[in-house]
């Protein structure tokens, strides 16, 4: 089982619905359609877990930098509204 290392120091379980959820919505926020939102969360999610793979911890830094590489290649403003939602959130 992989633990995410949080911004505070904080451990929580990898969870792939998170992956999924944000970059959908980062996707949906960026006017992509529902059916191209969730091939391009699918596929996503689907190179984070075997980017994740059997590591024991990751920080959610590293996270968010791999998710953010990958959109940056299948939908750049997806990419651009991911990067920036932590800014207003």
């Amino acid at each position: 089982m992989t633990h995410i290392v949080k911004r505070r120091g904080h451990l929580q379980e990898f969870d792939e619905r998170k992956i999924y959820g944000s970059v959908y919505a980062a996707c949906l926020a960026s006017h992509t359609d529902e059916e191209m939102a969730e091939a391009t969360a699918n596929l996503v999610t689907k190179e984070m877990k075997k980017w994740v793979g059997d590591k024991n911890q990751v920080t959610s830094q590293e996270i968010f930098e791999k998710v953010s590489d990958e959109l940056e290649h299948l939908n750049k403003e997806a990419a651009f509204m991911y990067k920036t939602h932590r800014d207003v959130s």
